[in-house]
Formats: structure tokens, C-alpha cells, sequence
């Protein structure tokens, strides 16, 4: 599969340039995604063959922030991609998450609540570790 990075609610478009520009060298591919397809699943969206796509349209609200799903990177490849998004000065962007088999089948609204929660519990308790 092609290395894609799936972006969700992408930022202004100086932002949005610095992104491109900052990936352009690593010639992975970022697919900015129409909020009329947030109900297809993530792997869907990525370009994976086993995945179903959902009829119809997405007909609710947009994401709160950026969301970032990166899709067929190595580790190695991953770590760049992360690197050029940090030094481009666009960010920075809390909500990244990795294509897996369990959440191929979310649909991005559900991927972002998941991070949400994931960040939240994760704040609660660095703030409870330095009471």
C-alpha cells in the first residue's frame, strides 16, 4: 500500500502549506478528506482492499481540530514524517494516530473521540503525578 497521510479538518491554508511543503520531500502522500466522507471507515479512506465502503454521506458536524491518520508508514519512515510536521511550524497538532487493524473499520469522528479520550487521561494523570 501506498504510504498516505489521511488529514481530517485540515488547518488554514498557510498552515495547510507548510504541511505540504514539509512533507513534499518524503514523497508520502497527504489526502485531505471532505467531511462528506467521514462516515466511510479509516482504512476505506487510506486505500486498503479488505475494507467495505459505507453508502451515503457524512451529514454531521466537522471535527473540533486537525486530525492526522498515517497509513503503510514504517517506524522509520513514521518518525520523519512526525519530525517534518513538528519543525514545519504549522502545529502543533495533538491528534495523530496510526492506521492499525482495529481501527481501519472507525470512521474519523469515532478515531477522534478515541484520541480525545486517550489525551484527556493521559493529562489527568501527568497533573496527578506532579501533585
Amino acid at each position: 500500500m501506498k504510504e498516505t497521510i489521511l488529514l481530517f479538518n485540515a488547518p488554514d491554508k498557510e498552515k495547510l502549506l507548510k504541511i505540504e511543503m514539509a512533507l513534499f520531500p518524503l514523497h508520502i502522500r497527504l489526502k485531505k478528506v471532505p467531511v462528506k466522507d467521514y462516515c466511510q471507515p479509516l482504512g476505506v479512506l487510506a486505500g486498503a482492499k479488505d475494507i467495505t465502503p459505507v453508502s451515503g454521506e457524512y451529514d454531521g458536524p466537522e471535527l473540533p481540530d486537525t486530525m492526522f491518520v498515517f497509513c503503510f508508514l514504517s517506524e522509520n519512515r513514521l518518525n520523519q514524517a512526525l519530525a517534518a510536521l513538528r519543525k514545519c511550524g504549522a502545529g502543533p497538532f495533538p491528534y495523530k494516530a496510526i492506521l492499525t487493524p482495529t481501527n481501519s473499520a472507525w470512521t474519523a469522528p469515532d478515531c477522534f473521540s478515541e484520541i480525545r479520550m486517550e489525551h484527556e487521561v493521559l493529562h489527568r494523570e501527568q497533573a496527578a503525578d506532579k501533585e
